[in-house]
C-alpha cells in the first residue's frame, strides 16, 4: 500500500502551514486559517480510515502536528486578549 508515505507527505504540508501561520501571526499579520481546517481534517480522515497497523506509525507525526496546533491556538488566543487596562494597576478605585 502506497498511502503511508502519501499521508506522511500531508502531514508535513500541515504541520508547515501551521508554522507559516505562527510566523505570520508573530509579525501582526492576519490568518486565515480555513484552508488549515480543510487540510488537518482531511489528512485526519485518511488517517482514521487505515488500518491500525498502518495507523499508529502516523501517531509521532500526528503527535507533532497536535503539538504545533497547540502552539498556534495559544497564539490565536493572546491576539484576542485585550490588552490590560491602563487603570488595572491602581486599584480601579477613581
Amino acid at each position: 500500500m502506497n498511502a503511508v508515505p502519501q499521508i506522511a507527505q500531508e502531514l508535513e504540508k500541515a504541520s508547515s502551514m501551521v508554522m507559516t501561520a505562527r510566523r505570520l501571526l508573530a509579525t501582526g499579520t492576519t490568518v486565515d486559517l480555513s484552508a488549515l481546517e480543510g487540510k488537518i481534517r482531511c489528512v485526519c480522515d485518511t488517517v482514521a480510515d487505515l488500518p491500525r497497523e498502518l495507523g499508529q506509525s502516523m501517531v509521532p507525526a500526528l503527535e507533532k502536528l497536535i503539538a504545533d496546533l497547540d502552539r498556534l491556538a495559544e497564539m490565536v488566543a493572546e491576539r484576542m486578549e485585550p490588552p490590560p487596562s491602563a487603570d488595572a494597576g491602581n486599584g480601579g478605585g477613581d
